[in-house]
């Protein structure tokens, strides 16, 4: 008896596992088809080595925020508190979407039909002061890429660069940014070409 109730634990512990695992699997893929699409322009966090191992490090221009874009700054704060961000993109002429305003917390209005709230987190001791920039996170800094692919997106794009500098040029993320604010990698593209696309599952 003690032997069928350990046996009937573990397939409702698997069971358990087995959907909180694919619950986060379909709530990536419900981003990556239903979220509004929007191209960020690449900063490499380190231009000269970008591609390590299995993954792409990035760095956006939306990663730094003015302070005088923050909308609701504390009176009397001179730093930052950990906690989130909401930042509003809007799309400029050359296709990339660039911040035009934020919020500690949560936007104050909902952001109008050609613009896109993304939610990040800041973390403690940004200067809040005029003239400073404080971090954000996105939760979509690493974009992995399968095992060996790292070299080959490495390789075309320093072939697509090959009568520039030979360190690596800019290129963008398509990321999908569903209604609450969470934003996932589509894909890595170079201009209108598309490097390499995230699978839905």
């Amino acid at each position: 008896m003690a032997r069928y109730k350990l046996v009937v634990a573990a397939i409702v512990l698997a069971l358990a596992q087995i959907g909180f695992l694919g619950s986060m699997i379909v709530g990536r893929a419900a981003i990556l088809r239903d979220g509004k699409e929007v191209l960020l322009k690449v900063e490499p966090v380190d231009p000269r080595d970008l591609l390590r191992g299995d993954y792409v490090r990035l760095g956006y221009d939306i990663s730094r925020i003015e302070v005088e874009k923050i909308a609701n700054l504390p009176q009397g704060e001179l730093t930052s508190v950990e906690g989130p961000v909401v930042v509003r993109l809007k799309k400029d002429p050359d296709g990339y979407w660039r911040a035009t305003s934020a919020w500690l917390g949560s936007a104050e209005t909902p952001a109008p039909g050609d613009e896109v709230d993304i939610l990040g987190h800041i973390s403690n001791g940004w200067s809040l002061t005029p003239g400073s920039t404080v971090s954000v996170d996105y939760g979509i800094e690493r974009f992995y890429v399968p095992e060996g692919e790292g070299l080959a997106i490495e390789e075309e794009m320093r072939k697509r660069n090959a009568d520039a500098e030979p360190e690596l040029r800019s290129f963008g993320i398509k990321v999908a940014v569903d209604s609450s604010g969470t934003g996932q990698i589509k894909a890595l593209m170079d201009g209108d070409t598309m490097l390499f696309e995230e699978p839905l599952y």
